[in-house]
C-alpha cells in the first residue's frame, strides 16, 4: 500500500539530504570549502550501494555534481571570484534543492525514488499513490524555497541571522519529516474510508 514503510521512506529521505544538511551546517565565510568537501564524500559515501546497483535518484545525483562543482571552483578561482559564494552559500545550495524538488514534479516527484522501495510495485501507478508524493514533494520544495529566502534574507540582515539560518531552517526541517511520516498513511486511510473497497 502506498501509505505503508513510513519509518524507511522517511529515513532514506534523511540520508539524502544528509550532505545538503552538512553543508548549511558547516558553511561559513571561512569554511564553505570544507562543508562542500565533506557534503561531496557524505554524497558519494551515501550513495555507492545505489549507483553499484545501477539506480539514480534526482536529489542524489544533483548532490554529489553540485558539491563537485563547488569544490572544483575552490580550487581553480581565486578568492575574490568567490565572494558570491562564500556570502550566499546556504541560499545557493537551499535553492539548487528547491529548484530540482519543483522540477520533479513536471516529471516524476522525487519523493516517489524514496517511497517505491518501500511500496509494492503494483501501486506505484495508482492515483494515491501519485498524489501522495504530488503532496510531499510540493512540501518539501516550499520547505527549500522558504530556506533559500530566508538565506537571502540573513545576509543582508544585522541581527538575526541565527534564527535565519539555523532555528528556523531546522524547525522547518523537522515539521517536513513529521509530515512525512504521517501524511501517506492519513491520507491512505481517508480513501479507504471514501471509498467502499478500499484504495490501492
Amino acid at each position: 500500500m502506498a501509505g505503508t514503510g513510513s519509518t524507511k521512506r522517511t529515513g532514506n529521505i534523511f540520508f539524502a539530504f544528509a550532505p545538503w544538511i552538512i553543508f548549511d551546517v558547516v558553511a561559513g565565510p571561512s569554511t564553505w570549502e570544507y562543508a562542500a568537501l565533506a557534503a561531496l564524500v557524505a554524497s558519494i559515501a551515501l550513495n555507492v550501494p545505489d549507483f553499484r546497483r545501477g539506480k539514480f535518484k534526482i536529489l542524489e545525483v544533483t548532490g554529489v555534481v553540485f558539491f563537485a562543482v563547488i569544490s572544483v571552483l575552490a580550487l581553480v578561482l581565486d578568492h575574490h571570484d568567490l565572494v558570491w559564494l562564500e556570502t550566499y552559500a546556504q541560499a545557493i545550495s537551499s535553492g539548487v534543492i528547491a529548484v530540482v524538488c519543483l522540477a520533479s514534479l513536471a516529471f516524476v516527484p522525487f519523493t516517489s525514488q524514496y517511497a517505491r522501495e518501500s511500496t509494492p510495485r503494483e501501486h506505484w501507478d495508482s492515483p494515491v499513490f501519485r498524489h501522495i508524493n504530488l503532496v510531499l514533494t510540493a512540501m518539501w520544495s516550499a520547505v527549500f524555497v522558504v530556506t533559500a529566502v530566508l538565506g537571502v534574507v540573513a545576509v543582508h540582515t544585522r541581527g538575526g541571522s541565527d534564527w535565519l539560518n539555523w532555528v528556523i531552517p531546522v524547525a522547518l526541517l523537522v515539521l517536513a519529516v513529521r509530515f512525512t511520516e504521517h501524511y501517506p498513511d492519513r491520507y491512505t486511510a481517508r480513501q479507504r474510508a471514501a471509498v467502499p473497497g478500499g484504495v490501492s
